[in-house]
This record gives structure tokens, C-alpha cells and sequence, in this order.
């Protein structure tokens, strides 16, 4: 006679089998110079507990030998060569199409930074199931560096600064943030996206190459009325800023000054005119103190990747 536990667990896999004959899924993981990261996400990847997923990876023009090494070693993925360095919108927006040309279900986007929890995937395709006007759903993310603190734990548009924050940054977890509940904000760093959504919102803006592309996206969904859902029963781990070269690396901060301008410009009509000019004055204030504290601790990379920001933005 079967127990209460074998039981369930014959109920669950049954459940998972039948779900993965209903939506296939990509998974699309970007690739520039770090294969050591795509080969260790992609081991996770191998280990959750839906199957009916298919795992694309875009190499953007790497030069350290990453589209031979990952041919040879994940021959199981779709690999799709760039030919030119696309950043973050463009190579996902390669991986995307070739998905919806494949029938996607679900597209997701995911770092190759990352290792992720077995049953990760299952979850939050069950966040769609309970109202139609779900278009993305995304997870709890953790740093890899230290499992226990949160890096992100859900999202919000702060439209004073116009920027896309977390809830959780930097906190010890201790289920403060374990509500599931529709927000604004999900980082591009996983997100899980039906597919038709794309047929609507269109693809990732390309123009911002790299950050804030999200944010953009994001306003986008709930503009056409799809709702964004956070579960944070679903959890990975991020190692925070390596394909950038840190959070305060000057490539950073070269792109989001510049990227947070565009987005201001583009959005500037979600705010009243003084609360524009206020977040202007605001955000010139802040770059100025910025500038002034990377040049006095001698970091002059840092303090010029704000100035090449500002004018990249203006030219």
C-alpha cells in the first residue's frame, strides 16, 4: 500500500509531465566572454524538475574563445553566434525571435550568471495559472556570494528617480519579502514571458544596449494591461555585476547615467512637469557628488565614465 508521501510525490510528477506537454519554454542566456559562467548556469539548468524546456544561448561576438568552448561542451543547447556585440537587448531579442519562431509557450530571460534552484522554472509557471492578464512573472534572486542576502525581492518603478528598484537589497532574508503579489518592476536578470506578450509589447528597446532596458520593457506590459507577477517561491542566485565588471565598474556607470537619461526623456510624461524638473535637478546633483567623491578617492576611470554618460546620452 502506498504511503501518504509516495502518493504525493507520484501526484506531482504526474502533474509536472502533464504541464510539460502543454508549454514549451526557452530559456535564453546571453554569452560575452564568460563560459565559465554559461556552462556552470546552464549544469543548473540541467538539474529542474520541468523538462519541456529548451535552453538558447546567444554568444555577442565573444573574443576569449567562449563559441567554440560552449559548442564542444553544451552541444544539447541552441547556440546562436552574433556576429557583432548587441548588449543585453539586442542578443535576447536574437534568442526571442528564434523561440517564437519555434513555438514558444514561455520565453525566458535569464543572466548567464547564474545558478538556479531545481524546482525554479515549475513555480513560476504556476504564478500564470490563476488570471489571464499575467504577461511576466519573476523570482526571488539572492546573491550567489552569500545565499542568505537578498538582492532582489521584488520591484517598483521609483519615478522620482526614474529608475527600476528592489525591494530587499542588501537585507538578510528572513521572509520579509515571501508575499507573492503583482508589482512593476522585474529585472531582467530572469523573466518569465508568455510568449504572445511579445507580439503585443514588441521586443527589448535596443537603443539602450545595455541597463534599462527592463525598466523600459516593464512600463511597456502594463502599458498594453498585462500584470507582472512576483513569487518568490522560485529562487536563484547572482553573481551581481560580472558581465559588466561590477556594480561600480566604469562601464556601469557609463551606461546607466546614459540610460537613465534616456528613460527619463522617454517618460517624462508620467510625471507632472515640476516633479521632471525636479528629478532633473536631482538627478545633475547626484552625479556631481558622484563625480566629486570618485575623483578625491582617485577612482578618475569612475568619475570620466560619468561625463562619457552624460554626453554619450547627448550626442
Amino acid at each position: 500500500m502506498f504511503g501518504k508521501n509516495m502518493v504525493c510525490n507520484i501526484q506531482k510528477t504526474e502533474e509536472l509531465n502533464n504541464e510539460s506537454t502543454l508549454s514549451l519554454i526557452y530559456i535564453i542566456l546571453i554569452n560575452y566572454n564568460g563560459y565559465e559562467d554559461t556552462i556552470e548556469c546552464v549544469n543548473s539548468l540541467e538539474k529542474i524538475n520541468y523538462r519541456n524546456h529548451k535552453i538558447i544561448i546567444v554568444d555577442n561576438a565573444s573574443h576569449d574563445n567562449s563559441l567554440t568552448i560552449l559548442k564542444q561542451k553544451l552541444n544539447d543547447c541552441i547556440i546562436i553566434e552574433s556576429k557583432e556585440n548587441l548588449g543585453f537587448a539586442g542578443g535576447n531579442n536574437l534568442g526571442i525571435k528564434y523561440a517564437l519562431d519555434h513555438n514558444a509557450d514561455y520565453i525566458m530571460l535569464l543572466n548567464n550568471d547564474t545558478v538556479v534552484e531545481k524546482d525554479f522554472l515549475y513555480k513560476m509557471l504556476k504564478s500564470f495559472n490563476n488570471d489571464n492578464n499575467v504577461g511576466v512573472v519573476g523570482c526571488k534572486i539572492m546573491y550567489h556570494s552569500n545565499k542568505n542576502i537578498i538582492w532582489y525581492g521584488g520591484g517598483y518603478i521609483d519615478w522620482f528617480r526614474f529608475i527600476g528598484a528592489h525591494y530587499g537589497m542588501g537585507q538578510f532574508d528572513k521572509g520579509q519579502y515571501d508575499d507573492e503579489k503583482e508589482i512593476d518592476f522585474m529585472t531582467g536578470c530572469c523573466m518569465l514571458i508568455k510568449a504572445k506578450v511579445f507580439e503585443k509589447v514588441g521586443f527589448l528597446p535596443e537603443n539602450y544596449f545595455m541597463y534599462f532596458e527592463d525598466v523600459d520593457f516593464c512600463v511597456k506590459v502594463k502599458n498594453f494591461g498585462y500584470k507582472i507577477i512576483y513569487n518568490p517561491k522560485a529562487v536563484i542566485y547572482h553573481k551581481v555585476g560580472l558581465s559588466s565588471g561590477g556594480e561600480e565598474s566604469p562601464f556601469s556607470i557609463e551606461w546607466c547615467t546614459r540610460n537613465r537619461l534616456i528613460f527619463m526623456n522617454k517618460y517624462k510624461s508620467n510625471v507632472s512637469s515640476l516633479n521632471f524638473i525636479l528629478s532633473k535637478i536631482f538627478f545633475y546633483s547626484t552625479r556631481l557628488i558622484r563625480y566629486l567623491q570618485y575623483s578625491l578617492k582617485g577612482k578618475k576611470a569612475n568619475s570620466k565614465a560619468i561625463i562619457k554618460g552624460i554626453n554619450n546620452k547627448l550626442e
